[in-house]
């Protein structure tokens, strides 16, 4: 594991995770579970974990955020407080998908599954050499309706932490884009469309 600090954190479903490491030293993480109130609480909370690791903001090597899928708004929260501190810090932030975080540390092949809303479970297979592998991006299925694969497997270690592990990795690798929300479908609201104006005439 390459030496520095790293955060990571992710809102990507109903929860605000964080976790601060150093190389491979987890020194705090927290995990708050929460249906809404993430894009006020995440803030606090990172603040929160500088101040029990005795850091502050400009300590900071590299930064992680999860990009989903998963909640619309909590994606975006989360991306846009990555992108905002990478810019103000001068500092890598790079972007994970919670697939990936969540099969970090698992032996290939696996398979990761996550439950998503209506009745759905985002998912997606490493190390089968399939086209849908790691190479390839999460799927979207009904739940009990998934290919066949490997058997899914738990996450080994919390989400957070897998997220600051895989960017502080891939902290010095080129060309690394910046972090993008990953959307398996459209967003559940739309802007209203407005009907045309109705001109009444008097009689």
């Amino acid at each position: 594991m390459p030496e520095g600090i790293a955060l990571g954190f992710d809102t990507s479903a109903a929860h605000c995770a964080a976790a601060l490491l150093r190389g491979d030293r987890v020194l705090v993480q927290h995990h708050e579970a929460m249906a809404r109130g993430q894009a006020e609480r995440l803030f606090p909370l990172l603040e929160q974990l500088l101040a029990e690791a005795g850091l502050n903001w400009h300590d900071l090597d590299v930064i992680g955020v999860g990009t989903g899928p998963g909640n619309f708004t909590g994606i975006r929260v989360a991306v846009a407080a990555a992108r905002g501190l990478a810019l103000s810090l001068g500092i890598p932030a790079l972007g994970v998908a919670v697939t990936e975080a969540a099969a970090h540390g698992l032996p290939r092949p696996c398979r990761v599954v996550i439950p998503a809303r209506r009745e759905q479970v985002i998912w997606q297979d490493f190390g089968t050499g399939a086209a849908d592998d790691a190479g390839g991006r999460p799927q979207q299925a009904a739940a009990g309706a998934l290919p066949p694969g490997p058997a899914p497997a738990a996450p080994a270690i919390p989400l957070a932490e897998a997220i600051a592990r895989l960017a502080l990795e891939r902290r010095d690798s080129p060309a690394q884009p910046r972090p993008a929300p990953i959307y398996l479908r459209p967003a559940d609201a739309a802007p209203p469309r407005e009907a045309g104006l109705v001109i009444l005439e008097r009689e």
